[in-house]
């Protein structure tokens, strides 16, 4: 008998999680014998449950919800040893895992990709030896102030919140020593942020890293080396061109592992929230996850 497992955040996507329950659970019916309904009440529940559909031999696990439900349900699932095969359901206000997946911003058509999904390995990330993440890690004092945001700036402006309070930060902005050890290469200098990716899509702009793919066992690693106006202004076009890589304001490289450090205080942010304090180390988990994506 095969059986799923659907986890749902009541509170993500305003609320939206509980009204679509019916069709999701009737959806995954196509496929499976036993639906089983959790909901998240709190911190790390959703990482709970994963663990839980992977202990009780679950065949699928679905998350209903925004970009830190799914976090948690990816640190529930990594390095377990064969999982569930992994799906959701974005209510987020980013949703970068999705974009970069195919996976439909609208729910009920992202509900309909469960009934007859294909199935990807796709790759996660590991940091500092306990954490996982599935999209992005930024360094900088432009990447903190995702902190700021606020769910009322989210629900107002969406993704647009995130540039409201990176622009505030802009104004105060002053370049730190970084220091990055990647596949037995160094990179020394001063940067303004540092962005580490796995997925094309960063804070909703699916051009960002137009090169990475979802599976190709690489980080994609952006540093900003100067900030000003005129040179922002320069790199909005490569930026929505996907040439980002190639503007000479860039440091651009790929790397399955590296370790960063610096000799000021930093935090590094881990799919937008709040992370650990540098130094860090940080790999590549190739094909870790099998991932319900739309048919080709």
């Amino acid at each position: 008998m095969t059986k799923a497992m659907l986890v749902i955040n009541p509170s993500s996507g305003q609320e939206k999680g509980i009204s679509f329950e019916e069709e999701a659970v009737e959806a995954l019916k196509k496929r499976h014998q036993e639906v089983t309904v959790k909901y998240t009440e709190g911190e790390n529940d959703a990482h709970h449950f994963a663990e839980q559909a992977w202990e009780e031999r679950y065949d699928t696990l679905v998350a209903m919800g925004g970009d830190g439900t799914i976090n948690e349900s990816i640190n529930g699932l990594a390095e377990k040893g064969n999982p569930p095969d992994f799906g959701f359901v974005p209510l987020g206000t980013v949703n970068d895992f999705a974009r970069a997946l195919g996976i439909p911003m609208k729910e009920k058509e992202a509900i309909r990709l469960l009934e007859d999904p294909e199935v990807k390995p796709v790759d996660i990330g590991k940091i500092a030896g306990e954490r996982y993440f599935m999209n992005v890690l930024a360094v900088g004092a432009i990447a903190e102030a995702t902190y700021r945001v606020s769910p009322e700036q989210k629900s107002k402006f969406g993704s647009l919140a995130y540039l409201i309070e990176g622009a505030r930060a802009f104004k105060e902005e002053t370049p730190f020593p970084l220091e990055i050890t990647y596949d037995g290469n160094e990179w020394k200098g001063e940067a303004y942020l540092m962005l580490v990716a796995l997925t094309n899509s960063v804070g909703g702009i699916e051009s960002f890293a137009e090169h990475a793919e979802v599976n190709d066992g690489a980080f994609h690693i952006f540093i900003l080396k100067e900030l000003s106006l005129p040179k922002v202004a320069a790199l909005i076009p490569d930026l929505f061109k996907g040439e980002l890589k190639s503007n000479e304001q860039i440091e651009y490289f790929k790397a399955s592992e590296l370790s960063v450090d610096s000799k000021e205080e930093l935090v590094v942010n881990i799919d937008g929230d709040e992370g650990v304090p540098l130094p860090f180390e940080a790999s590549v988990l190739h094909n870790e996850l099998n991932v319900f994506v739309p048919k080709q």
